[in-house]
């Protein structure tokens, strides 16, 4: 009867996380959570898709150049 009562422990342990690790998943595909949460998850078993991340994070961080104030401003209606 201890087997079996440990034995269910286990799973539904288990079962636990997987069902944590589902919810997070959608949680982060419908953008409602960042993606430096499951990076590490989505580096080990999904490593293209990581290095993607990466790249679309890197080209957002770099900074439009400032105008010069002495750049002239386009006209309207010319």
């Amino acid at each position: 009867m201890a087997q079996a009562v440990a034995m269910l422990v286990v799973l539904g342990g288990f079962g636990a996380v997987l069902g944590a690790l589902a919810w997070l998943t959608s949680r982060a595909r419908s953008g409602r959570i960042g993606g430096a949460f499951l990076g590490p998850l989505d580096e080990i078993y999904n490593p293209a898709a990581h290095r993607a991340r990466v790249e679309v994070h890197e080209q957002a961080e770099h900074a439009m150049p400032m105008p010069s104030p002495d750049d002239q401003w386009p006209s309207r209606g010319s």
